[in-house]
């Protein structure tokens, strides 16, 4: 069976067959002739995910999952959460969210936070189907690492002491929250 995934990143395309297996074609954006930008305007991870997947599955007649992701920092009641790549702005920069995230957590002795990943799967069955990954972990207080990208290089995950920016993309990939939800995907689509 022929899915698509919501997405041109071909890490993350790579990631994903490896974990999927041959049971199921993975095709990017790409593959489908999907060249627009993907709408992204609800106020929710589910919400924008779902968005994304109902946006292939209308415009391609192909069955899809689509993923979102945000950081939520408790101290910040879940922010940036949702806007996590829009945070200082549309321009989306990864520079400008870390900077302004540590200057809104300058005072905070509460450096708490988790990346949570949200799946939807769409086109397969008569419903959506959402898959989730957390990673919870705390922000420290200035850039450490040169791998990875977003928010990686000040979050350190539970039970460690590198940063996702401070380990390779193997080591991230096996504990990060967008791993957790993927494994909860392909044993999904496993049983079917």
């Amino acid at each position: 069976m022929r899915l698509c995934f919501a997405s041109n990143n071909k890490h993350k395309l790579e990631e994903i067959k490896n974990v999927v297996g041959r049971k199921f074609e993975i095709l990017s954006l790409a593959d489908i002739k999907c060249n627009e930008e993907l709408p992204e305007t609800r106020n929710t991870l589910e919400g924008n995910s779902l968005q994304k997947a109902e946006y292939i599955l209308q415009h391609y007649n192909t069955p899809c999952f689509a993923d979102d992701t945000g950081l939520e920092v408790e101290a910040l009641h879940g922010a940036p959460g949702v806007y996590s790549a829009r945070y200082a702005g549309n321009h989306r920069s990864n520079d400008d969210n870390i900077a302004l995230l540590l200057q809104n957590l300058k005072n905070d002795t509460n450096r708490k936070a988790q990346f949570r990943t949200v799946i939807t799967l769409i086109g397969i069955e008569a419903q959506p189907v959402f898959f989730e990954g957390i990673i919870r972990g705390e922000i420290i207080t200035e850039k450490r690492g040169s791998s990875g990208f977003g928010y990686d290089p000040v979050f350190i995950p539970e039970g460690h002491s590198r940063t996702f920016a401070e380990m390779t993309l193997e080591e991230k990939n096996q504990l990060s929250h967008r791993a957790i939800a993927v494994k909860k995907l392909a044993e999904y689509l496993a049983s079917l």
